[in-house]
């Protein structure tokens, strides 16, 4: 049910993802991008993080990280969001896509996940509250969408102990490549 996305799930991620684009606050995005586009995004996050789907007779749901900031000096801290389509909320999917998501990230070295939840958002809140993230502050109005200024919340969960000095993470493909056995554990 678990597993690494490919572009080929693009469509169906998009199933999921472009309702909330038009819909709601919770994406800042205005649009929601093309299947070609979301394919794009799926391989170039694959190239350094991980992006999973939960698929159960199509997917589901998904999680991916990324960068935090472009600066090297943020190198070991991560953006991670999840998804779940809304007729399979509340059934613990958000829950075990993060637990695995961030797993794999503590094994390739990152230090710290940041998570940004558009506000009110409470069962979002309680997702990342229940995966361990803490609140670090609020952006207010700073974000327009649906005639209206949103406020987005930051929260914070550690992956790692950090090293001094440390040591690069290691990009996905060489995990999966280099430790495959790592990659299923988080998996199942």
């Amino acid at each position: 049910m678990l597993r690494l996305a490919v572009p080929n799930d693009a469509e169906a991620i998009l199933a999921i993802y472009a309702p909330i684009v038009a819909e709601t606050p919770i994406s800042f995005e205005t649009r929601a991008p093309s299947p070609e586009e979301m394919a794009r995004r799926i391989e170039k996050t694959l190239e350094r993080y991980p992006w999973l789907v939960w698929d159960e007779a199509g997917v589901l749901g998904f999680a991916y990280a990324g960068a935090h900031r472009a600066r090297l000096a943020y190198d070991w801290s991560v953006d991670v969001t999840v998804y779940v389509a809304a007729k399979a909320r509340r059934r613990g999917i958000g829950q075990r896509l993060y637990s695995a998501l961030l797993e794999l990230l503590g094994v390739q070295g990152f230090v710290s996940a940041f998570a940004g939840i558009a506000l009110p958002n409470p069962g979002s809140v309680a997702l990342h509250e229940a995966a361990g993230f803490t609140p670090l502050g609020i952006y207010r109005n700073v974000g327009y969408k649906l005639g209206a200024w949103r406020d987005v919340g930051w929260w914070q969960r550690r992956l790692s102990d950090p090293a001094n000095p440390p040591r690069p993470p290691i990009a996905l493909p060489e995990l999966t490549g280099h430790s495959p056995e790592l990659v299923r554990a988080a998996l199942r």
